[in-house]
C-alpha cells in the first residue's frame, strides 16, 4: 500500500485506531483517507479525528445472510429500491434516526462533505421507498473496488436490510472486491459481517482500490426479484 499524503500509516497506530485530529473535510482528504483504509469519526464535542480500527469489520459477499423473513419481504414487493436518487435524503436519515440515542456522529460539516463527494460521483445512496415515501436506505463512499458503507437507518421495518441487500447484489454485479462497515454492530452480525485483523484489511484495501470497476447506475426496481 502507498503511503498516505495527509495522515500517518494506518499500520502503527493502536487497537482503537486512532489517528489524529484536525485536517479538512475535502474530497482530498477523504479519498487520500478511504484509499488507505482511514475514515473520518467526530468526537464527541465535533473535533474531527481520524480512525483506522482493529480489528476492521466487513461483509464478505460470500457470507451475505438473507434471513427467511428478510427473504419474504424481498419477494412482497413491498418496497421499491433506487440508486443514488435521494442522497441527501438518505444521509439526513441516518442522522436523524429516532433510535439512535447516542447521537449522530453526521454533523453538518460531515453532512456537507459527503454530499459534495456525492456530486463529485465517489459517494453513492441506495433509497428504500414505501408508499411513495422514503423508508430506508443506506450510503457510502466507492474507490476502486472498495465500497466503505457509513450508515443506514429505517422508518419502516426491514427497509434498512432490504437496502443493504440491494447494495451487496449491485456490488457483486459491478465487481467489487470488499464492502467495509468499519465496525461490527448487532444488526450487521445477523446480516453476516466479519472482521479482520488491520493488517489483513490493508492488504486487501490496497488490492480492491486498483480494481477498474464503477457503481454504475442500479436504476430503479419492485423488490420482489430474490
Amino acid at each position: 500500500m502507498s503511503t498516505p499524503r495527509f495522515f500517518p500509516s494506518p499500520h502503527h497506530c493502536g487497537a482503537d485506531g486512532f489517528l489524529g485530529i484536525g485536517g479538512r473535510l475535502t474530497p482530498e482528504w477523504l479519498l487520500d483517507a478511504y484509499y488507505h483504509g482511514i475514515f473520518p469519526w467526530p468526537l464527541g464535542d465535533g473535533t474531527l479525528a481520524w480512525f483506522s480500527p482493529d480489528p476492521r469489520a466487513v461483509i464478505e459477499f460470500a457470507d451475505f445472510h438473507v434471513s427467511r423473513r428478510l427473504r419474504d419481504t424481498l419477494r412482497s414487493k413491498k418496497f421499491t429500491v433506487t440508486f443514488d436518487q435521494d442522497f441527501a435524503g438518505v444521509i439526513d436519515g441516518c442522522a436523524t434516526a429516532h433510535y439512535r440515542s447516542e447521537g449522530t456522529w453526521i454533523t453538518p460539516e460531515m453532512r456537507a462533505a459527503y454530499v459534495r463527494l456525492h456530486k463529485l460521483g465517489h459517494a453513492h445512496s441506495v433509497e428504500t421507498w414505501h408508499e411513495g415515501k422514503l423508508a430506508g436506505g443506506t450510503y457510502g463512499v466507492a474507490v476502486g473496488g472498495l465500497f466503505a458503507a457509513e450508515s443506514m437507518f429505517y422508518r419502516v421495518s426491514d427497509a434498512s436490510k432490504v437496502a443493504v441487500t440491494r447494495l451487496v447484489e449491485h456490488l457483486q454485479t459491478r465487481g467489487y472486491a470488499l464492502l467495509d462497515i468499519q465496525q461490527m454492530t448487532p444488526n450487521s452480525k445477523r446480516l453476516g459481517a466479519t472482521t479482520m485483523p488491520r493488517y489483513e484489511y490493508l492488504r486487501r484495501v490496497a488490492a480492491a482500490v486498483r480494481l477498474p470497476v464503477t457503481f454504475g447506475d442500479g436504476g430503479c426496481e419492485d423488490v420482489g426479484s430474490l
